[in-house]
């Protein structure tokens, strides 16, 4: 069977598990979810991420395993060739993996490790990074950041069941400066995952005092758009990393066998679309 028709296969069941976690139950309004029960995306590129990453799961050796939302997905991903490039130049020969996914919330990447992100991956090595994007989606409520600590933990708790041997890295919440506002919740939220570690089988990575000042303002350089990393912010990151991946997995191989990399369909599809325009106006210059 082919990539593609996996992937539809993949797809077309992501689907009907939408459909059905989706299902009206009342007539009732639902309430907010909490930050630590599963739910699904429901847009239709979200559901082709999923499919995607579903089969590459199934693919190549898998020995460092990334989950998280669009900082995540960013820095390994096909449409942003810059970042992969330093991803590649970081991470290569230690089988990494990236399985993060744009906009998600705490919910949306527990559904996913939920229904097959993580299905028999066994990886030595996860790393975490979730919650940005719940600060701030409920506004006056100050048990947000309890909440958005038990969505990270959730997630912790799942990667622990589903891989028993591997050993976590949490990464505290990135400091933001798109709404100054967050700053003290981030920094509570960051408290709280702090506690979480053990230095054994959670380490707790946090890296904000590289990225931004003690007032929570970002250095210049570190963020283009006031939330997510540039190449500098990257590599902050990946400078803490690169230590506790050759303690736990020895210096990087000199061959990778990660899977390849995944992007958004949404952007690589308009970029195919670009590219067969630009073919066919050349095609049609030759005649």
């Amino acid at each position: 069977m082919t990539a593609s028709r996996c992937a539809l296969r993949a797809f077309a069941a992501a689907a009907a598990l939408t459909a059905a976690a989706c299902a009206p139950r009342s007539a009732r309004a639902p309430a907010a979810r909490a930050a630590d029960e599963p739910t699904p995306r429901t847009d239709r590129n979200s559901l082709i991420a999923h499919a995607e990453l579903v089969e590459k799961a199934k693919t190549g050796r898998i020995d460092v395993y990334f989950v998280g939302d669009s900082i995540t997905r960013r820095w390994g991903a096909l449409d942003y060739p810059d970042l992969l490039a330093n991803w590649t130049s970081n991470f290569f020969g230690w089988n990494a993996a990236n399985f993060g996914w744009g906009a998600d919330r705490i919910q949306n990447i527990l559904w996913r490790l939920e229904h097959g992100e993580l299905d028999g991956v066994r990886p030595k090595v996860i790393v975490v990074l979730a919650g940005t994007n719940n600060v701030g989606t409920r506004p006056g409520d100050e048990g947000e950041a309890d909440d958005i600590a038990r969505g990270v933990k959730a997630i912790v708790d799942l990667c622990r069941r589903k891989a028993p041997r591997a050993t976590i890295v949490l990464t505290a919440i990135f400091p933001r400066n798109d709404n100054m506002a967050f700053v003290a919740e981030i920094d509570r939220i960051n408290a709280a995952l702090a506690r979480f570690g053990d230095g054994r089988a959670v380490r707790f990575v946090n890296v904000n005092d590289k990225l931004a000042d003690s007032d929570g303002r970002l250095f210049d350089g570190v963020s283009d758009d006031r939330l997510h990393p540039t190449l500098k912010g990257y590599q902050i990151w990946a400078d803490a990393l690169k230590p506790i991946f050759t303690e736990l997995l020895g210096p990087p191989a000199a061959i990778d066998r990660a899977p390849p990399p995944t992007g958004d369909p949404a952007a690589l599809g308009r970029r195919e679309q670009a590219d067969l325009a630009t073919a066919r106006r050349w095609d049609g210059r030759d005649r």
